[in-house]
């Protein structure tokens, strides 16, 4: 009985330390978050959120997925890109415009209007051990939650090929199978991602450091099923190809 006692006062213990850790962190990397979206003038709404992003480099730089910028901008409309940093109605809403961006890695960069935020650190480039807690933090479901940060803890759960699965070979087409014939890796997380947290950093609890960027989530049976029946699958992309395009388009490291 006092062995049992003993391991789990070690295992509370553990926890609470964990969990301390990542209320620590928060602090430090929340004033880096921000909402990516699209706004037009003459809208309903003006405003629309499109996925998160992070702050990076000299703070005038925002990292993202590329699959949550728009195809276009309509400019009739007079359309422009934003990034909504702060949280509730404390919201400040930043022009900004595309600097670069990599369709095979689903990642973009955008440099912000005359205006500098707190940024993340990015982690080294090696893969880390799987096991490691990590987090990340974005705007799930923004439309309706609002521009509220959220943050989701987990596991780096694996270390795999990026290859989207599929119920009927119909489903296939040439760019998948570009990618099935080279694959990179990436993060599989056993954390849950939604609409909305694409673009989001993943980071290391301890340290706070970008490991990888929120890219997709396994979806069981429909997009609409990510919500009632989450498969807890997620994937993030790893830091390295982030910096890859901050050297290939001058961003401050």
């Amino acid at each position: 009985m006092r062995f049992v006692l003993l391991f789990l006062g070690l295992n509370l213990l553990s926890f609470t330390l964990w969990a301390s850790n990542l209320v620590d962190t928060l602090k430090q990397v929340k004033p880096s978050v921000v909402g990516i979206g699209i706004y037009t003038p003459t809208g309903r709404p003006q405003a629309e959120i499109r996925g998160s992003g992070f702050a990076i480099g000299n703070g005038q730089y925002v990292a993202t997925n590329y699959h949550v910028l728009p195809e276009s901008l309509d400019q009739s409309l007079n359309q422009q890109h934003v990034v909504f940093a702060g949280s509730g109605k404390q919201v400040k809403t930043i022009k900004a415009s595309v600097v670069g961006y990599s369709k095979e890695y689903d990642l973009a960069i955008l440099k912000l209007q005359n205006t500098s935020l707190p940024t993340f650190k990015l982690a080294d480039d090696e893969f880390v051990d799987e096991g490691l807690d990590i987090a990340f933090t974005g705007f799930p479901i923004a439309s309706v939650l609002g521009l509220y940060p959220v943050t989701h803890r987990g596991i780096i759960a694996s270390i795999t090929p990026t290859i989207s699965p599929v119920a009927d070979s119909r489903q296939m087409n040439i760019h998948m199978l570009k990618k099935l014939r080279n694959p990179y890796l990436v993060y599989q997380l056993d954390a849950t991602a939604y609409p909305g947290n694409s673009g989001s950093a993943m980071y290391d609890i301890e340290s706070g450091e970008v490991i990888g960027i929120i890219n997709k989530v396994f979806v069981q049976k429909s997009k609409e099923g990510v919500i009632s029946q989450p498969s807890g699958i997620t994937y993030a992309i790893p830091v390295k190809h982030l910096r890859e395009l901050m050297i290939k388009h001058k961003v401050p490291n």
